[in-house]
């Protein structure tokens, strides 16, 4: 087993197209990270880089503390699992798996003991002599994990394994990878775009952007005190409500449009640095959770609700999912933009219907009685407000 360090690395292709600046990440033995960001942030580029299969332009590559550089792909020992499997049609289970000992020379008998050890491990003894094709996708991509197991390497390396399966074989097979992985004990980084998938797997998660990583840690430290606007947009499901609001003068609350919310000492205690916003814009983050039914509990605090209108509820069972506009300008910029999925700028603007009315999200208790058309008083947990810097994107802490 093997650690994975990556210093200052960086990808720059022979366009000048930078898909990778200056990527500081650790894997430690035994550990799971996972790279995680939209399409084009370079995850699976860092991943490639990692596996000898793109070559590095600048910073230090270390594969259990030896530079690996310039070291071929077959010499790393490390194992990927794509997402397309790549099986072998005319093979049976058990000899996809064992294919690579096979090409090592392995005895027979030596591949037979591996392959069955993997097999058992991952819930395959009973397929061992069908055909690819007569597998599911999950089964299919615990053959791929199978052939990777086999070869004991020191690192693992996982590009969107999951993106072929349906919604319910996702979430079967990722509990099945944790615990794969837990028990094979290999430093494993995992690329994925699914954000939930992050956070559900890793034991810390790194999040990409534009080539950069923009904040690296458990996936809680993620969720409650992101860096910047782009993680908070990414981060979390729904998304956080992001809007754009002035600090009052005294600093002692926060206007987001005719509205206003009240920022206690706690709140500035752990937020200092909002005291040298006073009479400034800054963009105020809202989880979807924090907000509730005004009517399903007592009468609430001063300066700890938010009105607005229904626009639709989507039931959920456990909770209830709550669209609504309300009368503030939702907090828009390039990293705004492509957390939520939006090419550009122009694009992201769609998301505010017109004037000063702009949508967002609650998840309240399923006992709630709104309906889509209603007017809704909301009651905020003021304690749990994010503040950013609305030209840095950065989050206002000390």
């Amino acid at each position: 087993m093997a650690e994975v360090s990556l210093e200052k690395v960086g990808k720059v292709y022979p366009n000048g197209f930078p898909a990778v600046t200056d990527l500081d990440l650790d894997v430690a033995e035994g550990e799971l990270v996972v790279l995680v960001g939209p399409s084009g942030s370079g995850k699976t580029t860092a991943l490639r880089m990692v596996a000898g299969l793109e070559d590095i332009t600048s910073g230090t590559l270390r594969l259990g503390g030896e530079v690996v550089n310039d070291m071929s792909p077959k010499d790393r020992n490390v194992a990927m699992v794509f997402q397309n499997y790549a099986l072998y049609p005319h093979m049976t289970v058990e000899e996809n798996i064992g294919f690579a000992l096979k090409l090592r020379k392995v005895p027979k008998k030596e591949i037979r003991v591996k392959v069955r050890a993997a097999a058992d491990l991952l819930g395959l003894m009973e397929y061992l002599r069908r055909k690819p094709a007569q597998l599911s996708g999950g089964q299919r991509q615990r053959v791929a994990m199978g052939r990777a197991i086999v070869r004991e390497p020191s690192v693992f390396l996982m590009d969107e394994p999951l993106s072929n399966l349906d919604a319910k074989m996702r979430v079967q097979m990722r509990a099945e990878i944790s615990r794969i992985q837990r028990r094979v004990g290999v430093a494993t980084l995992y690329v994925t775009h699914d954000q939930v998938e992050a956070m559900t797997m890793g034991d810390r998660v790194a999040v990409l952007h534009l080539g950069k990583l923009q904040q690296c840690g458990a996936p809680k430290s993620l969720y409650d005190h992101p860096d910047n606007l782009f993680v908070a947009a990414f981060i979390g499901s729904p998304a956080m409500n992001l809007y754009e609001a002035v600090v009052s003068p005294e600093a002692d609350e926060v206007r987001l449009g005719a509205q206003s919310l009240a920022l206690s000492e706690h709140v500035l205690a752990a937020h200092p640095a909002l005291r040298g916003y006073r009479d400034r814009k800054v963009v105020v983050g809202v989880r979807p959770e924090e907000l509730a039914d005004a009517a399903l509990g007592p009468p609430p605090a001063p300066g700890s609700t938010l009105v607005a209108d229904v626009e639709l509820v989507e039931s959920l069972g456990n909770e209830l999912q709550v669209h609504f506009l309300i009368d503030a300008t939702r907090a828009r910029s390039e990293d705004t933009a492509a957390a939520s999925g939006a090419t550009e700028l122009g694009e992201a603007s769609k998301l505010q219907p017109g004037g000063t009315k702009s949508e967002g999200v609650a998840r309240i208790a399923p006992r709630s009685e709104l309906k889509a058309g209603s007017r809704v008083t909301f009651t905020v947990d003021t304690e749990q407000l994010h503040f950013f810097d609305p030209d840095r994107g950065s989050a206002i802490w000390n």
